[in-house]
């Protein structure tokens, strides 16, 4: 029997994140407008500082435009019989593949609550992934050493799933 659990993680509070994403959509439309008016006056008459302040608000609502959707994160986590994969999706449309990994294959893992956390913290070159929203979630991580570099994860599970994975990590991997 297979064992299977799919984790969907959205911001709680997400008033901010609200207030950004119209706000941003607000600039887009006037840097948008801003700088296509400075590009009909630079028909009638040219001038170099037009020309920057125009491109330069075009630039700026392209730029907006291009990122809005980082505004609006879930992560999705997907646990198939010791194996996990993770995604970002971007306001529930763009899904982007962050990685798989077999748990089988970690160090060391456990709640950020615990004290080896922090030791794993202080190592040096660990190159950490940050995979959550909340910081006052169920965080959990995983270290592991790949191609002689240190690893950390840093997800927000659901306590099913952090059952699901103690089960499949090797004996004394699990720092609690």
């Amino acid at each position: 029997m297979d064992c299977f659990k799919e984790d969907v993680v959205v911001r709680r509070n997400n008033l901010l994140g609200n207030v950004l994403y119209v706000m941003c959509w607000v600039c887009i439309v006037l840097f948008g407008l801003y700088g296509l008016m400075m590009i009909q006056l630079l028909l009638f008459e040219f001038s170099v500082g037009s020309l920057i302040i125009a491109l330069l608000n075009i630039a700026l609502a392209v730029g907006l435009f291009l990122t809005k959707d980082r505004l609006k994160i879930e992560y999705e986590y997907a646990f198939t019989n010791g194996s996990l994969d993770f995604a970002m999706v971007m306001r529930g449309a763009k899904r982007k593949e962050l990685g798989s990994m077999n748990v089988a294959n970690v160090s060391a893992c456990g709640h950020v609550a615990h004290d080896s956390f922090r030791r794993f913290m202080a190592m040096k070159d660990v190159q950490r992934r940050n995979w959550f929203l909340n910081r006052d979630g169920n965080l959990f991580y995983f270290y592991y050493v790949k191609e002689n570099k240190k690893h950390m994860i840093v997800i927000e599970p659901s306590e099913e799933m952090v059952e699901m994975i103690r089960r499949y990590v090797p004996a004394g991997v699990y720092q609690g």
